[in-house]
């Protein structure tokens, strides 16, 4: 018994050591920041010159469509919830900022919101379910700009004054499409950098906002928190550093076991991440411009996984783990 014993855990931990991104072929070489992972078969992702991509056979092959009328944006940001419904979220001041659904699997695409005020810079989108959605953009006289869906079609102003003041010299990260996440049933949360590092929350689907201070680093206008990922109503992570400093490794990762009421530093990841995602309960994956890091232990330690330059991560189970990075770089974790 002991010696099968032995050859099944030396078999696990083989394997667990030697996970590893896998290439997948997109005739592209678009940049990728926006991934959405619906299930094992159903994948999105969306980047440079109005590029959205799917597939719905685990990546064997690739649908690749340039949504007409945004051949110049920059997606940062895709949500999807299964083969034929996603919205698209692109960035920039003004008329830049949109976003877009489709209902027929990227066929057609329309175009919900356009943004008039050349103030505004939208960051990201999140849902709570295909019809309850929400938007963000960057600081403008002071607080953050949000807009909702509440049918799947029309977006709408929130008042913004009810969320606390922006400091100056802060704002989001449109780096991975996960500066702004909805969890549970009404819950959202928005994180910040620059002049600070701040989780912002929500429990009524935006209409409300407190905040919190995180140890993460902050004062200048690379550096801050880029990632936010929850696991259960309780524990969550927040990843970041400086992106003009990507081999840093202070103060750049930290905890929460309370809701995001409080924040605690912790250590381990070898660069700045843009992007962290849950796989399970105690596996967790954070990518960055230098590589990867994965902990299989609830972030007390971490191992380096590969130096692909990676935007953004996302994960359905450990048989859906996804990341994408620029020059049409799509990667399944094997």
């Amino acid at each position: 018994m002991r010696s099968v014993f032995t050859i099944v855990f030396i078999t696990i931990f083989s394997a667990a050591a030697h996970a590893q991104w896998v290439k997948r072929n997109v005739a592209t070489d678009a940049s990728f920041r926006g991934l959405s992972v619906v299930n094992r078969s159903v994948v999105w992702a969306s980047g440079t010159r109005g590029t959205v991509i799917r597939t719905t056979d685990g990546g064997k092959s690739w649908d690749l469509t340039t949504v007409p009328g945004a051949e110049r944006l920059d997606f940062r940001d895709i949500e999807a919830f299964d083969a034929n419904t996603a919205y698209v979220l692109s960035i920039g001041n003004g008329e830049s900022s949109r976003i877009y659904k489709t209902t027929d699997g990227g066929k057609t695409w329309k175009e919900q919101f356009l943004n008039k005020d050349p103030k505004k810079f939208f960051d990201a989108l999140a849902c709570w379910d295909r019809d309850n959605c929400i938007a963000m953009s960057d600081p403008v006289d002071g607080h953050y700009r949000l807009i909702r869906t509440t049918d799947g079609e029309t977006w709408e102003p929130i008042v913004s004054n009810k969320m606390p003041a922006a400091k100056d010299g802060e704002a989001a990260f449109a780096a991975s499409g996960t500066c702004l996440i909805t969890h549970g049933k009404d819950g959202a949360m928005l994180i910040s950098g620059g002049a600070d590092a701040r989780v912002f929350l929500s429990n009524d689907r935006g209409s409300t906002w407190t905040w919190v201070t995180t140890p993460i680093v902050k004062g200048t206008a690379g550096s801050g928190i880029f990632s936010v990922a929850m696991n259960g109503a309780k524990s969550g992570v927040i990843v970041g550093g400086n992106y003009g400093m990507p081999d840093e490794i202070t103060d750049n990762l930290a905890f929460t076991t309370d809701g995001a009421k409080s924040w605690n530093l912790a250590k381990g990841l070898t660069g700045y991440r843009s992007g962290v995602a849950y796989i399970g309960a105690r596996t967790i994956i954070a990518v960055g411009s230098n590589g990867t890091d994965i902990s299989r232990n609830g972030g007390k330690t971490w191992k380096k996984l590969g130096t692909e330059n990676l935007n953004a991560v996302a994960a359905k189970s450990k048989f859906a783990v996804w990341a994408v990075g620029e020059k049409g770089g799509v990667y399944k974790l094997k």
